[in-house]
């Protein structure tokens, strides 16, 4: 598919919602505005540095794992505090994900937050959405202080396929569709594996490989492809 800057919304491509069963969707430049890790990296001065490598891994040029293990090894030491702060005074969430929820919500979809950044911030998003599944990294803790490392296994690409085709198969057969909506190269292959992927704000490997591409304006748009 050709890259542009115009959005891309074939109509073609819209899926009943009485027959979506899912709606997935990154959190991290999806359903917020930032980079979670990057504003949480300015308390530590090494924001520049950080952002650099998150740049690099969502185009695709770095493999997300040790991109992660890198970036979070500079936070080590830093208040746990500031996660609290990033999240009251730098976290917004994008442009029509409410209007989005709401629509989903509605008419009875299941919906899944999933996210190679953390779950300190998925579940307040969880608690703000009201999200059905969320899934993301747990960033160490000790004594107040972030250990540098992340505790259990990374959510990555595969991850996020994996989660959203388990998700599927637990739904009836009536509700076997699904929109997944993401911007980076660890999004791919669950944009890929749903029925309807979505690139929203994306990196250009991104929105060159899937239908639908939001490059201009917020996600309420979205909710011309599944009407009523």
């Amino acid at each position: 598919m050709t890259d542009s800057t115009e959005n891309r919304l074939p109509a073609h491509r819209a899926i009943a919602i009485r027959e979506l069963g899912l709606l997935a969707m990154d959190m991290d430049s999806t359903a917020i505005t930032i980079e979670c890790i990057d504003e949480i990296a300015d308390f530590a001065g090494v924001k520049a540095e950080v952002s650099a490598i998150t740049e690099r891994a969502m185009r695709g040029e770095l493999e997300f794992r040790e991109s992660l293990r890198r970036r979070v090894a500079c936070l080590e030491g830093l208040s746990t505090q500031v996660l609290a702060e990033v999240y009251e005074a730098r976290l917004r969430p994008s442009e029509g994900l409410a209007e989005l929820m709401q629509h989903a919500q509605a008419n009875g979809v299941k919906t899944l937050l999933v996210s190679g950044g953390f779950t300190y911030f998925t579940e307040r998003m969880r608690q703000r959405f009201g999200y059905t599944y969320t899934r993301a990294n747990t960033l160490g803790e000790h004594d107040g202080r972030l250990t540098g490392k992340v505790c259990g296994a990374i959510v990555d690409s595969s991850e996020k396929e994996r989660l959203l085709l388990s998700l599927m198969a637990t739904l009836p057969s009536t509700r076997q569709k699904s929109m997944a909506i993401g911007d980076g190269a660890n999004d791919l292959p669950m944009l890929k594996a749903a029925t309807l992927g979505v690139a929203f704000h994306a990196k250009p490997t991104v929105r060159e490989q899937v239908p639908v591409a939001i490059n201009r304006g917020g996600l309420a748009q979205l909710i011309a492809l599944l009407p009523e």
